[in-house]
């Protein structure tokens, strides 16, 4: 049986190497691509058409961005306790199962809407989605985690790549066949059913989830003490700086559009839930297609000129929906829209694992899960309060545009990296002046 360096470490005991064997690492790819493709046949239910149930409830512009914005709050705060969670387990694998199940209430809870008072149902679907974020926060930086050491940082990439492939192909598929069932049955029983089976599918995503093997990792207390480590600030370091920069200009200039854009859709151009499924079929369509080169173009072109070139995609997409208010033209404009943003955030992990240190994994993505659900968290509340102000959507929608173009411009002159770089070199002069 073959040996490679996938998650090298070191015994606590006897202070010997121990690797994971190539066939587990094997395994572990297959269970980490199935976990998302059986995960992807349940998203829709809530990433799709959960906005749509809410503006049939009547819910307000408000109300919409909070669905997007609250669940990210929550989850970047419990994502702070991600490490205390793992030290309880002898691996992450096992830390994360529990957690992972917690998020998975997500697709449940919807399913008790029509049981509330009729006025409260729109805000039970708040509740409903930012409770199981309690999970999510410390789920989500364990699972990055997991997927670092259950394949190894070189594989990283490509398991990405592979796994946004097979989540937006069956995300196509599974969005197409619930936009045409939400149709056929009779409202808000087709709602309820959705989530229902929605539940059911998630829980055979965790399932393969729980399978994953792996070691223990080198980044725990008992290790740090063992050889008197001193804890990593992982937010003075010049990367992780550089880093957190480019992932609060990508989510917080994508996700400004999140909860404006079915509004938009549904109210302002009259689409239902079956034109809903084709928006999300040229979007994930592309997505799929896109996926399956971004490793490839992040090894020719770098990680950072990929999210550049992502970040520009998503503007252009925006664009055309302000530009072309039809609901043929959003259809391409989906698909850019689909295919941009996977571009740049594969992109973007892939700059993030390239620039965070073996012995420090959890605390570096516990930092990036922070600043990313800020910026997830900030940007749809900043959407949602300008479509309830007097600006025409189209306007709120050239104001995204613009915010992304910025955004693109930004990551691609390298801002953070110029700021970061001078203050490093100040830095040293002081030092060599203090010396003298």
């Amino acid at each position: 049986m073959g040996v490679i360096s996938v998650s090298i470490i070191m015994d606590s005991e006897n202070h010997t190497p121990l690797t994971l064997t190539e066939q587990q690492a094997k395994a572990n790819f297959h269970h980490l691509v199935m976990d998302i493709v059986w995960f992807a046949v349940a998203f829709p239910a809530t990433s799709r058409f959960l906005s749509v149930y809410a503006i049939r409830l009547d819910a307000s512009p408000t109300v919409l961005g909070l669905l997007s914005a609250l669940p990210a709050l929550v989850a970047m705060l419990t994502s702070a306790l991600a490490r205390r969670w793992r030290v309880r387990y002898a691996d992450t694998s096992r830390a994360v199962s529990l957690p992972g199940l917690g998020f998975r209430l997500v697709f449940l809870l919807p399913v008790f809407t029509p049981l509330m008072p009729s006025d409260w149902q729109p805000l039970w679907l708040v509740v409903a989605v930012t409770v199981p974020a309690l999970a999510q926060g410390i789920s989500s930086v364990l699972f990055l985690v997991l997927m670092r050491e259950a394949v190894g940082p070189s594989k990283v990439t490509a398991l990405l790549s592979r796994r946004s492939m097979m989540f937006n192909i069956t995300l196509a598929v599974s969005t197409l066949g619930l936009g045409f069932w939400l149709e056929q049955v009779t409202f808000p029983a087709n709602y309820q059913i959705m989530f229902l089976a929605a539940f059911a599918v998630s829980l055979m995503s965790w399932w393969h989830v729980t399978r994953v093997r792996v070691l223990p990792s080198i980044d725990v207390p008992r290790y740090a003490q063992l050889h008197d480590t001193p804890p990593v600030r992982a937010l003075r370091s010049p990367a992780m700086l550089q880093v957190g920069f480019v992932t609060v200009l990508a989510h917080l200039s994508f996700f400004m559009l999140a909860p404006v854009i079915p509004l938009w859709l549904v109210d302002g151009l009259g689409a239902g839930e079956s034109y809903m499924s084709f928006f999300a079929l040229a979007e994930l369509g592309a997505a799929a297609v896109i996926a399956a080169y971004v490793h490839r173009l992040i090894r020719h072109f770098g990680s950072q000129t990929t999210i550049a070139v992502g970040l520009f995609g998503t503007a252009l997409s925006a664009a055309l929906l302000a530009g072309f208010p039809s609901l043929i033209v959003a259809l391409p404009a989906g698909a850019l829209s689909g295919a941009s943003w996977t571009l740049a955030a594969v992109s973007l992990f892939g700059y993030f694992n390239d620039n965070t240190p073996d012995d420090s994994v959890t605390r570096y993505t516990t930092v990036y899960n922070q600043v990313a659900m800020l910026a997830m968290f900030i940007g749809p509340l900043l959407g949602s309060q300008l479509a309830g102000t007097s600006l025409d959507l189209t306007a709120v929608l050239g104001i995204g545009m613009v915010l992304r173009l910025l955004a693109s411009g930004l990551v691609q002159a390298d801002v953070a990296g110029r700021v970061v770089r001078r203050a490093g070199r100040s830095r040293q002069q002081t030092v060599f002046q203090e010396v003298e």
